[in-house]
């Protein structure tokens, strides 16, 4: 059977005219907008994102684990929570509705944007989608929420020093997912299982603390 040219163009024509989903950049930035005092509750957030949604509770997650103290409380939850749906391979997170209603004050957002946006947007040049295969297989899925699933472990424990390195790493991550790059988040494994290694054996009971919070997620 002869393919129709037309249909060919047809499709082509659509593929070009589908809008791009908004950068991570743009994501922030409309985030930042408003009341430095509004609560913005996850769920609102989230709500029609999509395939995007374990991304931006991931991108959440990250600003409050930069803040000494607080990072055990908000963050490591959440990073375990986004972990764990991933291992087990759901497409869009489910919140209980007590973390649906909570969720950063945008002052803490307006921050974030104000010490990221200029890194963000010079890396908007080198983050792009590619090699998305790595992230659409469910093999891929399961090692990324096995991985968060340990830094949120690695956050909780009282590790000196270490909150701004696991924030790094859950930024490579949210970026890749939010941005499509395959090859962003195959680098992020590799920073994240050197990290895992060294921190984990450091601490010395990343097992027993991994396998309590998976405890309590399910």
């Amino acid at each position: 059977m002869t393919p129709d040219p037309d249909a060919s163009r047809d499709g082509a024509e659509r593929r070009r005219k589908r809008p791009r989903e908004a950068g991570t950049r743009a994501l922030l930035d409309s985030l930042a907008i408003g009341n430095p005092d509004d609560l913005l509750k996850l769920g609102d957030i989230l709500s029609g994102l999509g395939r995007r949604a374990f991304a931006v509770l991931l991108f959440l997650a990250i600003p409050p684990s930069f803040i000494p103290g607080v990072a055990g409380v908000i963050s490591s939850p959440i990073v375990i929570l986004v972990g764990v749906q991933l291992l087990w391979g759901l497409r869009r997170p489910w919140l209980p509705r007590f973390l649906a209603e909570r969720g950063p004050h945008r002052k803490i957002i307006i921050r974030f944007d104000e010490v990221f946006s200029p890194w963000l947007k010079r890396l908007e040049h080198l983050i792009k989608p590619r090699y998305t295969g790595v992230l659409d297989h469910r093999a891929a899925s399961m090692l990324t929420g096995l991985i968060l699933i340990l830094l949120g472990v690695l956050l909780a424990l009282p590790i000196p020093l270490t909150n701004p390195i696991f924030g790094g790493l859950l930024l490579l991550f949210a970026l890749a997912l939010l941005e499509r790059d395959g090859l962003l988040m195959l680098l992020s494994w590799l920073a994240s299982a050197i990290a895992i290694a060294i921190f984990g054996v450091l601490s010395g009971s990343l097992a027993a603390t991994a396998a309590h919070w998976i405890g309590k997620v399910i």
